[in-house]
């Protein structure tokens, strides 16, 4: 059903990408998702831009690999491939309507499920990353319920 997910966020180098590498962890777990193909990309990234640091290593704590990343703006092109896209905001589900028309009713909150926006942490104190990361976590295999 869902082959291809991107997950949005504003700059690509803290929510995104961390719910992109908590979906591939999450979907190793599961049956059949060897089909799925996980990518970020953020509304107003400043292409190449480094993970956040701090996000990074909390991952790793986790046993997350991240690997390399680097931030890549969004584009109708991105949206048009992909078979869902989840944002990390609701309201950044009607910007990216207008970016791309068609996605409409492929565009979600990744909180969809709990009715709520994951909080960007990016430069404030560790313990907003670390609610930021719990909720993530929590509303990615909420997800993954779903997609697998």
């Amino acid at each position: 059903m869902f082959q291809d997910v991107l997950i949005v966020c504003h700059a690509n180098v803290c929510r995104s990408p961390a719910a992109e590498q908590l979906f591939r962890a999450v979907s190793r777990e599961c049956a059949g998702a060897r089909k799925h193909a996980f990518h970020s990309a953020g509304i107003h990234a400043k292409e190449g831009a480094d993970m956040d640091p701090v996000m990074q290593r909390l991952l790793e704590e986790r046993g997350v690999a991240v690997g390399e990343h680097r931030a890549r703006r969004l584009t109708r092109r991105l949206v048009r491939a992909a078979d869902l896209v989840l944002v990390t905001e609701r309201k950044q589900v009607s910007v990216i309507e207008r970016i791309e028309p068609t996605a409409r009713g492929k565009v979600f909150a990744l909180g969809k499920w709990e009715n709520s926006d994951v909080a960007d942490p990016h430069g404030l104190d560790e313990g907003v990353y670390c609610d930021s990361l719990e909720l993530m976590d929590r509303l990615v295999k909420g997800w993954m319920g779903r997609i697998c």
